[in-house]
C-alpha cells in the first residue's frame, strides 16, 4: 500500500477525500462482505501530483484543463504503483477503469456519468492510458457544468481512479432499492439487458424492467433489447445488434428475487436507499459493481411508523416551497401545539415537539391527514376546503379514499359536529358574524383592537435579558396568538357567506367574480398600493436615475450607508418592514432587515410608463367594475334589496380574510426581533459563529446555548442541509409514510397540444411573454409579462402590480395568489403541475383564467 494506491480491502466510507465517492463505496461494500469484484484505487494524491505538474489549479476553462492533464508527464513512482496494483489482480487481466471524484456519489448529488469509464482494458500500458484519460475527464464540459449547477468549487474537487476486475457478464443492469419515480421505499426497481451493464447505464437499450415488492415481482415489462455491449478479446468492447430474444426475459424470476435480496442487504448496510449496478457472469454468479445513494428521493416524514400514513404539505398549501429554518420550524411546532389545544382539544405532551399530527420532512411542515381521510366528516369537508386552498393536494387526498389502507374507520359525524358547536360557542362565532353584518365599521374597529392587543402582548422592554426573551417567545406562541385570531375570522367569514347567499339567490356563482375586484380593507393590497405610491413619488427626482442605473443590491448598500436620497423608504419600512418573502418562516430576513427586494420592486415599477396600466388606476377600474357588476346583478333579480345588501357586505368584509395571517406575521416579526437579540448574545459568547446562526437552532437548543453549550458545528451542518434543500425543485404535496408520492403514481400524460391544465383562479385571457420566477428577491419582471411561479405569498404580491397574468404550480381558487390576482384583475391559473419546468422565460403563452388552461404559442 502506497500513497498512490489503495486496495478495496483498505478503503472505507470515511476516505472520500483520498479515494473519491465510487471507490469509497466499493471499499465499504467489500469490507461488508458483499460480492464485489476485486480491485484497487489510484488515490487523489496521484491526481494532485499530476495536476500540479500540469499547472491545473481549478481556474482554467474545461477544455484547457483537459489538454494540460493529457499532456503532463506521470511521475515514474506513480506509474510503478499503478502497474503493481494491476499485476496484483492477475496476468493481463481485463479490468474496468472508472473515475472516482471527491464530489461524487454524495447524498445530494450523484454525479453519475459525469466522468469517464473505460471497460475491458487489458495490459499495463492500456491501463495507464485509461487512468490518464479518467483524470482528464474531471474537466469534461458536462462535469464542469454539473459542478456549477450544484455550487461545487472546481478547485476543491480531486479525482481518484478505480481499477477493478471485469465481470464478463451474460446479463447486467441497474437496481434501485426504492422506487425513484414514486418514492416508495423497499420497492426494488430492476432494469436488465444482455451483455455488459453499460448498455443499460448509458440508455443505449430498452431493458427488461421488473419491480419487486414484499419478495414478489409485482410488475414486469420486457424491453426490445436490440443492442448488447460485449468485451472483445485483447481489450475494448463492441456494440452488437440483436435480432432475437426480445420476447423473452434476460433474467429468471429467481435471479430477479435474488437481486432484490442483495439490494436489501446493501440498503441495510448503508441505512438509506441505494442506486446499484450489478452483473451476472457466465456461471450465474451475481456481482455488485457499484452502489450510491439515490439523491432524488424526498426525505420521509419524521414520525413515519409501521402503519401507512398520509401526510399533507402545509408548507406548500401556504405557498412556501423553500425549506423552513430550524427556528422557523420550532415556532411552527409551538403554534401548532397551541392550535391543537385551543381549537381541537388535543392534549399535547410536549409543546416544543408539536401535536401528534405535526411532522417535518425535508425542512417542510407536513400534517398527518390519515384520520381525516378515514373519517366520514373529513371526506366531506376536506375536498371543499382544499378545493379553494390547494386544489391539487385535495385531488390527491381524495384519490386515497379508494385505497384499502385508508378505509373508513370513523363513520359517525357526531363528534365533529359537537366540536364545531363547542368552537362556535367558545369563540362566539355566530354573534361576531352577526355583528359584522350589522355594522362592518364595528368589524373593522374590532380588527384594529385585536391588532393593538397583539402588539402589546408581544412587546418587551428593551433591557429584557436573553432568557427573558426566550421565555416570552414560548409563552406568546403557546398562549397569546391563536386565541386572538378567531376574533377576526368570523368577520371575513360573514363576507364570504354573503357572497354565497347572493350566488344562491341569483341561481349560481357565475358572474360574481368581478364583485371582488378592487376589494377594500385588504391589508396586503393596501401595502402594495402604498409601495406603488412610493414609486410615483420617486419619478422626477434625482433618485429616479439611480433606480434606473444601479442594481437592487447597490441601492440597498446605499440605503444602509445613508447615501440614498430620501425617497420615503424609511417610513414605508416603519409600517411594513415586518413583512418578507416566505414570511411565515421566522428565520427569513424581514424587509426592515434587508430592503433589497423592495428596492428591486420599486425599480420594476419605475419602468411602467403606461398610465392606463398603473396599479392604482387598475385598482380603481376594478372597484368601478365591481360596482357596475352589483348594479347589473341587482337589476336582473326580483330580490333586489337582499342581493344588494349581500353583495355590498361581501365587499365590505371579504377583505378582512388577510387579517388573521397578517397578525400572525406581525407576531413573527416581533419574535424574530427577540431571537436576533438572543443570537447577538450567543455570538458574543462564542456559542455560535454569528448572530444570524441563531435561526439554525430550535428553542430548546437556544436555552442550552444560553446555559453554555456551543453549537457552531451543529449550525454548520444544518446550514449545509438547508442549502441542499433550497436546490430541491419537486416537493410532494401529499406523501405516504413509505415515501410514496401518490401524485407521481397517478400522473397523467401531457395534453397532445401541449396545453397545461390547472384551476381557474381569475377570469380573463392574456397572451404574453412568460417570466419564470423561483424567488422574487431580485426578480426582474417587465410590465405586462406573465408571472410563472411555484407559489406565492404576500411577499410576492408587489410583483402582481405590473404582471399581465399569473400561473402558479400550487393553489386553489381561494389561495392567496388567486385572491390577489382577482382583486387586481389579472388573468390567473393556479395548480398547474410542473409549470416552472414546462414553461420557459421568454416563451409566449396564453393564460385563460376562466377555463384554467395555459397554452404555449
Amino acid at each position: 500500500m502506497t500513497t498512490w494506491t489503495r486496495d478495496f480491502e483498505a478503503i472505507d466510507a470515511g476516505m472520500l477525500a483520498t479515494v473519491g465517492g465510487k471507490a469509497a463505496n466499493l471499499g465499504e461494500l467489500t469490507r461488508a462482505g458483499l460480492p464485489v469484484p476485486s480491485g484497487f484505487c489510484v488515490t487523489t494524491e496521484a491526481y494532485r501530483q499530476v495536476a500540479t505538474l500540469a499547472g491545473v489549479d481549478g481556474s482554467h476553462e474545461a477544455e484547457k484543463a483537459r489538454e494540460l492533464i493529457l499532456g503532463a508527464p506521470v511521475p515514474a513512482e506513480i506509474s510503478a504503483a499503478i502497474l503493481a496494483g494491476y499485476a496484483g489482480l492477475g496476468d493481463d487481466v481485463p479490468v474496468a477503469v472508472r473515475s472516482s471524484a471527491t464530489a461524487e456519489d454524495l447524498p445530494f448529488a450523484s454525479f453519475a456519468g459525469q466522468q469517464d469509464t473505460y471497460l475491458n482494458v487489458v495490459g499495463g500500458e492500456a491501463v495507464l492510458d485509461a487512468v490518464r484519460r479518467c483524470w482528464a475527464s474531471l474537466w469534461t464540459d458536462r462535469a464542469f457544468s454539473y459542478r456549477a449547477t450544484n455550487e461545487i468549487d472546481n478547485s476543491s474537487v480531486q479525482l481518484a481512479v478505480v481499477i477493478q476486475r471485469m465481470v464478463q457478464s451474460d446479463v447486467a443492469g441497474v437496481m434501485f432499492t426504492a422506487n425513484p419515480v414514486t418514492g416508495r421505499r423497499h420497492e426494488y426497481v430492476i432494469d436488465a439487458s444482455p451483455g455488459l451493464g453499460e448498455a443499460v447505464v448509458s440508455g443505449a437499450v430498452n431493458p427488461d424492467h421488473f419491480v419487486v415488492q414484499d419478495k414478489k415481482i409485482v410488475e414486469r415489462r420486457l424491453g426490445d433489447k436490440r443492442l448488447t455491449i460485449r468485451s472483445l478479446p485483447g481489450g475494448g468492447t463492441e456494440h452488437v445488434e440483436l435480432t432475437v430474444g426480445s420476447d423473452e426475459p434476460c433474467v429468471t424470476d429467481e435471479q430477479v428475487l435474488a437481486l432484490a435480496s442483495l439490494g436489501a442487504k446493501v440498503e441495510q448496510h448503508y441505512g438509506s436507499p441505494q442506486d446499484t449496478e450489478w452483473a451476472i457472469d457466465g456461471d450465474g454468479e451475481l456481482w455488485l459493481t457499484q452502489s450510491r445513494p439515490i439523491t432524488t428521493l424526498y426525505p420521509l416524514p419524521e414520525k413515519s411508523g409501521k402503519d401507512t400514513r398520509a401526510y399533507f404539505s402545509f408548507s406548500v398549501a401556504q405557498g412556501l416551497y423553500r425549506p423552513i429554518t430550524p427556528a422557523g420550524m420550532a415556532v411552527f411546532r409551538l403554534i401548532a401545539s397551541s392550535a391543537g389545544r385551543e381549537i381541537f382539544g388535543i392534549d399535547v405532551a410536549d409543546p416544543l415537539a408539536g401535536p401528534p399530527a405535526f411532522a417535518e420532512a425535508g425542512g417542510r411542515v407536513y400534517l398527518d391527514a390519515t384520520n381525516v381521510v378515514r373519517s366520514k366528516a373529513g371526506r366531506q369537508l376536506m375536498p371543499k376546503v382544499l378545493g379553494v386552498m390547494e386544489a391539487r393536494s385535495g385531488k390527491v387526498l381524495t384519490d386515497l379514499f379508494d385505497d384499502p389502507r385508508f378505509s373508513l374507520t370513523q363513520k359517525s359525524r357526531r363528534k365533529f359536529v359537537l366540536r364545531l358547536l363547542r368552537l362556535a360557542v367558545k369563540y362566539r362565532i355566530p354573534p361576531r358574524m352577526l355583528q359584522a353584518l350589522i355594522s362592518p365599521a364595528a368589524a373593522h374597529r374590532n380588527a384594529d383592537k385585536v391588532g393593538e392587543q397583539l402588539r402589546r402582548r408581544i412587546a418587551l422592554p428593551g433591557d429584557a435579558t436573553a432568557i427573558q426573551r426566550l421565555d416570552h417567545i414560548e409563552r406568546v406562541l403557546l398562549k397569546e396568538i391563536v386565541p386572538l385570531l378567531p376574533r377576526v375570522i368570523p368577520s371575513a367569514g360573514a363576507g364570504f357567506a354573503m357572497l354565497g347567499l347572493a350566488g344562491k339567490l341569483l341561481g349560481g356563482t357565475a358572474g360574481l367574480q368581478p364583485v371582488l375586484r378592487g376589494l377594500p380593507h385588504n391589508i396586503t393590497t393596501e401595502m402594495d398600493l402604498e409601495l406603488w405610491h412610493l414609486a410615483t413619488r420617486i419619478r422626477g427626482t434625482e433618485a429616479a436615475a439611480l433606480f434606473r442605473d444601479l442594481s437592487a443590491e447597490e441601492l440597498a448598500q446605499r440605503y444602509r450607508e445613508g447615501t440614498l436620497p430620501d425617497i420615503g423608504l424609511a417610513e414605508f419600512l416603519r409600517h411594513w418592514g415586518h413583512r418578507a418573502v416566505a414570511e411565515i418562516d421566522v428565520g427569513m430576513p424581514r424587509w426592515s432587515d434587508d430592503p433589497t427586494h423592495i428596492l428591486g420592486v420599486l425599480a420594476n415599477y419605475l419602468r411602467l410608463d403606461n398610465p392606463e396600466m398603473a396599479p392604482d388606476a387598475q385598482f380603481a377600474r376594478g372597484a368601478a367594475e365591481a360596482a357596475e357588476t352589483i348594479d347589473r346583478l341587482v337589476a336582473g333579480t326580483r330580490r333586489k334589496r337582499t342581493v344588494r345588501f349581500a353583495l355590498n357586505r361581501a365587499r365590505e368584509l371579504a377583505g378582512l380574510r388577510e387579517m388573521p395571517k397578517y397578525f400572525l406575521i406581525v407576531a413573527l416579526g416581533a419574535v424574530r426581533g427577540h431571537l436576533a437579540h438572543i443570537g447577538a448574545e450567543l455570538a458574543g459568547a462564542g456559542r455560535i459563529a454569528s448572530a444570524e446562526d441563531v435561526f439554525f437552532l430550535n428553542l430548546k437548543e437556544m436555552r442550552a446555548a444560553l446555559a453554555g453549550i456551543t453549537y457552531q458545528d451543529v449550525v454548520a451542518t444544518r446550514r449545509a442541509d438547508y442549502d441542499q434543500e433550497l436546490r430541491r425543485r419537486r416537493i410532494p404535496r401529499v406523501m405516504l409514510s413509505d415515501g410514496t408520492e401518490p401524485e407521481a403514481v397517478s400522473q397523467t400524460a401531457p395534453a397532445a397540444d401541449g396545453s397545461l391544465p390547472g384551476t381557474p383562479a381569475s377570469a380573463g385571457t392574456i397572451t404574453g411573454i412568460a417570466r419564470v420566477v423561483l424567488d422574487p428577491v431580485g426578480a426582474h419582471l417587465e410590465p405586462g409579462e406573465i408571472l410563472v411561479a411555484p407559489s406565492t405569498d404576500p411577499g410576492w404580491t408587489p410583483l402582481f402590480l405590473t404582471a399581465g397574468g399569473l400561473v402558479m404550480e400550487m393553489g386553489g381558487a381561494n389561495s392567496h395568489g388567486a385572491v390577489v390576482a382577482r382583486e387586481y384583475g389579472i388573468p390567473a391559473v393556479v395548480g398547474v403541475a410542473d409549470a416552472t419546468h414546462r414553461i420557459t422565460t421568454g416563451q409566449t403563452i396564453t393564460v385563460d383564467g376562466a377555463t384554467g388552461v395555459v397554452t404555449p404559442a
